[in-house]
C-alpha cells in the first residue's frame, strides 16, 4: 500500500511538472545535444577537481552538482525530453530509470543548496567523497546515453507520453 501511495505521489508531481512553464516537454531526441551535455559534464567535473585541489569546497560542491545535472540532462535530451526545471528533470529521470540512478544527484543537490544558500559547506573528506561519487555518476550516464538504441529511446518516450496523457 505504501509503495502504491509513493507511485501516485510521484505521478502527481510529474503531472504538475508538465503544467509548469518551461518544464517537461516532449521533443525530438537529440543525440548531438546529448553528447554536448555529456562533454560539459566531464568538463565541469575537471573544474570541480581543480576547485577541490585549490581547497575551494564551496565551489567544488556547486560544480559537482552541475556536472551531474548535465550528465542526467544528456539522457533526457537523448530521448527527447526538454525541461528547464532541475527538480522536474530529476523526477522524470527517476520515473524512467529508477531511484538508484538519481539518488546521488538528489543528495548532492541538497548539499549544493546548503553550500550555496546557507553557507553550510561539507568538510574536506565529505566533499572528496562527493567528487568520487560524481565521477561514478557521470561515468554511469555516459555509458547509459552512449549505449541507448532506438528501441529503448522509443520505450522511454512511450512511457513519458502515457504519463502526460
Amino acid at each position: 500500500m505504501l509503495a502504491l501511495c509513493g507511485i501516485v505521489m510521484e505521478n502527481n508531481k510529474l503531472r504538475w511538472c508538465f503544467g509548469l512553464k518551461d518544464s517537461l516537454k516532449i521533443a525530438e531526441p537529440n543525440e548531438r545535444l546529448a553528447k554536448s551535455y555529456l562533454e560539459e559534464a566531464k568538463s565541469s567535473l575537471k573544474r570541480a577537481d581543480k576547485n577541490f585541489k585549490d581547497n575551494d569546497l564551496l565551489w567544488t560542491t556547486v560544480v559537482i552538482y552541475y556536472a551531474e545535472y548535465y550528465a542526467l540532462y544528456s539522457f533526457l535530451q537523448r530521448i527527447g525530453i526538454k525541461c528547464e526545471n532541475h527538480s522536474c528533470s530529476i523526477l522524470a529521470t527517476t520515473h524512467l530509470l529508477g531511484e538508484d540512478k538519481t539518488q546521488i544527484i538528489n543528495r548532492h543537490k541538497n548539499k549544493r543548496i546548503d553550500a550555496q544558500y546557507y553557507m553550510k559547506i561539507g568538510k574536506e573528506e565529505e566533499v572528496k567523497q562527493m567528487l568520487k561519487e560524481a565521477k561514478m555518476f557521470i561515468s554511469m550516464y555516459d555509458e547509459l546515453v552512449s549505449n541507448l538504441n532506438e528501441e529503448e529511446i522509443n520505450s522511454y518516450r512511450k512511457q513519458f507520453i502515457n504519463l502526460k496523457s
